[in-house]
């Protein structure tokens, strides 16, 4: 009997000891879910370095092997060791990144798309130009047909007084000549005088850092993928930031754009602080001394003024390592008018360096450039032509008038 019932206490006791260590195992399981839920953040690795060869066994072809008989004993050699000769470096098997192509004439390369699309204003106005005599009926709809383009009042009003001063030449002008002299005007409210330049290179030991904002639906993702190609193109080294930690897909979008050109994407769990997502991205991009760490934020609602709060909060703690050097707001070009409201609240909440004009190969008017332009004071830096990779071009006033009035290929 004391034998059943000293197996009953053995028995007892080991599994006193297994429940405890279950305990124990779900208590730091939990308080690591909870680390992950409060914003720690994950750095998606480079493409793994090819295994080491394995080292030799002495083993025989059966697989048993018998150990290799020991060296002849060698007189004593210095303390010296001879130079040892490494195999020449091989790339990873099978790793493949694409090449961009450089950014300069991007934008001649796609005008002809954007013609296509923007090619009843520049018909409509040389059509009205063209005629012998303009009478005011013909200036109203040189008038209607700019705005009907988005160009915006004032602009329109800029470039119909200009073309009146005109109107003796226009009578006997070619058609040539017409286009030319439209290409000019369309240039001049373009702005050409503009700083265009993307303020993305390293400087003073820090990278340059891109703050990407912008309502939800402009595609301000897929324009961040874009940025980094153009910027890989052009020689630059990236880190790409995942601050977009709302949207399910965000980061796993981002993270497909960089992988295909080699680019490092640093990423958060999903709810996660984005500004703390975008201070893990800088602080990556200082220690691996790259050009440049553009960050993607959550796509917001111009009219919600916590969201637009948290865009500052973004900047502030992405300062504390390095200075945000360009900030890039992105805009759908179908949204017309409406887009330089939304511009306008963004200037408010972050100091907006550039516009990036998204969707202008569509049913876009290519005039919002210019009421962008002048309503703010921000220039256009890059537009978007298409929905392919490489689609993304750096602003060039003179070959955006020219596809716009078309007709010159």
């Amino acid at each position: 009997m004391e034998y059943v019932l000293i197996a009953i206490a053995i028995l007892v006791v080991a599994l006193v000891l297994g429940v405890s260590l279950l305990v124990g195992r779900g208590r730091r399981t939990t308080r690591l879910d909870e680390d992950a839920t409060a914003g720690t953040t994950l750095t998606r690795p480079r493409p793994p370095a090819p295994p080491e060869p394995p080292r030799p066994s002495g083993a025989t072809a059966s697989g048993l092997g018998t150990p290799p008989a020991p060296p002849p004993e060698a007189p004593a050699e210095p303390d010296t060791a001879p130079p040892v000769e490494l195999p020449p470096a091989e790339p990873e098997p099978g790793l493949v990144f694409e090449t961009p192509p450089p950014s300069a004439g991007r934008l001649v390369r796609l005008r002809s798309r954007l013609a296509r699309s923007q090619s009843s204003l520049g018909r409509g106005l040389l059509t009205v130009l063209a005629r012998e005599r303009l009478t005011e009926d013909d200036w109203e709809e040189v008038e209607e047909t700019l705005l009907a383009a988005d160009v915006g009042v004032a602009a329109t009003q800029q470039i119909v007084d200009r073309l009146r001063t005109q109107s003796m030449v226009l009578a006997t002008a070619s058609g040539a000549e017409l286009r030319q002299l439209l290409v000019r005007e369309l240039t001049a409210v373009l702005g050409p005088d503009l700083d265009r330049t993307l303020h993305v290179d390293r400087h003073d030991g820090l990278p340059g850092v891109v703050l990407v904002v912008g309502v939800n639906g402009a595609g301000k993702t897929t324009t961040v993928g874009k940025i980094a190609r153009v910027l890989v193109g052009d020689g630059e080294s990236v880190v790409l930031g995942a601050a977009d930690t709302f949207r399910a897909a965000a980061a796993d979008q981002l993270e497909t754009w960089g992988e295909r050109v080699g680019v490092l994407t640093v990423r958060g769990r999903e709810g996660a602080d984005p500004a703390s997502v975008a201070f893990e991205a800088v602080r990556t991009g200082m220690e691996g001394e790259v050009d440049t760490v553009v960050v993607d934020t959550a796509g917001r609602l111009h009219t919600k003024a916590g969201l637009m709060d948290e865009l500052g909060k973004i900047k502030r703690v992405v300062e504390k390592q390095a200075p945000v050097t360009e900030t890039l707001l992105v805009l759908d070009a179908t949204t017309g008018q409406n887009g330089v409201v939304q511009a306008r609240v963004f200037t408010e909440a972050v100091t907006v360096t550039g516009v990036v004009l998204t969707k202008l190969d569509g049913t876009a008017k290519g005039g919002i450039v210019v009421s962008v332009q002048r309503e703010l004071g921000i220039p256009v830096k890059l537009v978007g032509l298409g929905e392919g990779a490489d689609d993304l071009a750096p602003f060039e006033p003179e070959a955006f008038a020219e596809a716009l009035v078309g007709g010159a290929d």
